[in-house]
This record gives structure tokens, C-alpha cells and sequence, in this order.
């Protein structure tokens, strides 16, 4: 699929704006992710305050420097996805359980109500949502070190 000709910008209220080629002005745009965790700069969809779709983005890195930044932020300020890197503790091997984990974004605390709470996106990457709705991504269990690896698993 070609790439769209489209430009992007931000209005005076701080919003997201698409310029068609024909000149169509689409304010406020919301980017969408197809694939968030597995192919995250893969397959953008850009989307007017209506729900319907202006532009299909293949892949993120081929868009213009200015333009892939806009969309990038738009994304960050809407997306909350924190990273474990690290398991220090939990307070129970039986549900509900509280973890204290290292994320990409800091120490923090997440409580785990079941072990169906914790998704397997693939055979190394797993999904955690806590009690409070936030998911919390393990990208990659080869990464983690033993200690953290030996908690998670009497919870797999």
C-alpha cells in the first residue's frame, strides 16, 4: 500500500490534525495502533473524531521525521504500558497477591488478583494486569533474571 500524502500538525488546543492531499482538514485524529505489543510501529491507523478511518500507516519509519514524532507522542500520552524488568517480591503465592516490581518507568506496586490475569502474548512475552487496570508487559522472560523468573513461574 503506498504510503499516504498526508500532513500532520497540532492545532492551537494542542490536538492532532491531518491534512488530506486534497486539502481536507480532519481535527481531532487519534492514531491506533493494530498490533500494540507485538508490531507496535506496524500498521498505525489514523482515525477522525468520528470513528472513521483517514489514513492506513504500514509502518511508522516511513513517514516524515516531523510527522512520525507528532504521531509518536500521540501515542505515548495515550498509551500506559509499563515494562517489568524485574520481580523483587510478592506477598503470596496465592491470589489475590501483591508484587513489587522494577518497570521501565520505575519501582511500583501491582496487585494480582488471579493467575488468569496473566496473559501469554507468546511463548517469551506475557501480559499482567493488576487490580487496578493497568497492564504491565514482560517482553521478553529470557531477559529476566532468576530470581524474578523463579516467581513467575509458580504463578504460569
Amino acid at each position: 500500500m503506498p504510503l499516504p500524502n498526508i500532513q500532520v500538525e497540532r492545532d492551537s488546543h494542542g490536538r492532532l490534525v491531518v491534512i488530506a492531499e486534497n486539502g481536507e482538514r480532519f481535527a481531532p485524529v487519534t492514531p491506533v495502533r493494530a498490533f500494540p505489543i507485538a508490531a507496535p510501529d506496524e500498521g498505525l491507523s489514523l482515525v477522525s473524531a468520528d470513528g472513521h478511518e483517514i489514513a492506513w500507516i504500514d509502518n511508522l519509519a516511513e513517514l516524515p521525521a516531523a510527522a512520525r514524532e507528532l504521531i509518536a507522542a500521540e501515542l505515548a500520552s495515550r498509551e500506559f504500558v509499563p515494562e517489568i524488568a524485574r520481580i523483587h517480591a510478592v506477598s503470596s503465592f496465592a491470589c489475590p497477591s501483591i508484587w513489587q516490581v522494577e518497570t521501565d518507568r520505575g519501582a511500583c506496586e501491582l496487585v494480582l488478583k488471579g493467575e488468569e490475569d496473566i496473559r501469554r502474548l507468546s511463548p517469551t512475552r506475557l501480559l499482567i494486569a493488576d487490580g487496578h487496570g493497568i497492564q504491565f508487559l514482560i517482553r521478553d522472560l529470557g531477559r529476566l533474571d532468576r530470581q524474578s523468573r523463579k516467581l513467575l513461574d509458580r504463578f504460569l
